[in-house]
């Protein structure tokens, strides 16, 4: 009999001891990010288990954040997350605005995701709409807002960020869609790789469709209209 009462006693401590290292793992990974540049994600090892072969991944150059053309940053900073350097992780107006959208045109939730939680996903998690994901994804944006400068945040994004089939950063993505290196690139052709973001894997910076095109257009209109807050990144 005592050997049986123990048995839950051993499961709850183990169940306690498995919640207790979730908690936990996140801010250790998040805080490693603030020394150590992370080559590889899991991210990276779903598209290639997607793929199945070993041969789609291709290595990122990662480049520091003050080497990244500042047009650049701006495009994609004027198109995904204006409110980015005044948040803390969770943009709730955006957010409301998106869930009102939604609820008038019957289509799911999107839109609202800052930069930090598009960064949290890229480089700690992986692609996918399960609530799972989607709780991971606010814990880690949490711990990353908490841990990292927003320059860092940025800098992590921005050398993570998927641009194409096995294409992760804004160094390897100039080189491998126009074949030069990232400062060498024209304002529209940054324009065009800022408006493939949000579906990299279909659309292309080089060929661009009715949508990419569209997109440049507003990239075009939004950052005519929003400067880029410069003292942010010194």
């Amino acid at each position: 009999m005592p050997a049986k009462r123990s048995l839950p006693r051993r499961l709850f401590r183990g169940l306690l001891l498995f919640f207790a290292l979730l908690l936990i793992i996140p801010p250790l990974q998040v805080g490693l990010t603030r020394f150590w540049n992370p080559s590889w994600s899991p991210m990276q090892i779903q598209r290639v288990l997607e793929s199945g072969t070993t041969a789609t991944r291709i290595m990122p150059k990662w480049v520091p954040l003050d080497q990244i053309p500042r047009p650049l940053i701006h495009y994609i900073w004027s198109s995904e997350d204006q409110n980015f350097f005044n948040h803390h992780g969770f943009d709730l107006d955006a957010l409301r605005q998106a869930i009102t959208s939604a609820w008038e045109s019957g289509a799911d939730v999107r839109g609202s995701s800052t930069i930090t939680m598009q960064c949290a996903r890229s480089v700690f998690l992986w692609q996918g709409r399960s609530w799972i994901r989607k709780a991971l994804e606010a814990y880690y944006t949490l711990w990353m807002e908490i841990l990292l400068r927003k320059q860092r945040i940025l800098e992590l994004y921005l050398n993570h960020i998927e641009f194409g089939p096995g294409l992760y950063g804004v160094g390897a993505a100039a080189e491998s869609h126009f074949g030069k290196p990232l400062k060498a690139l024209t304002n529209s052709q940054m324009m065009a790789l800022a408006a493939v973001l949000p579906n990299p894997l279909e659309w292309s910076p080089t060929e661009p469709n009715a949508k990419v095109e569209q997109k440049i257009r507003r990239i075009k209109r939004l950052s005519s209209r929003a400067p880029f807050p410069e003292k942010e990144l010194k």
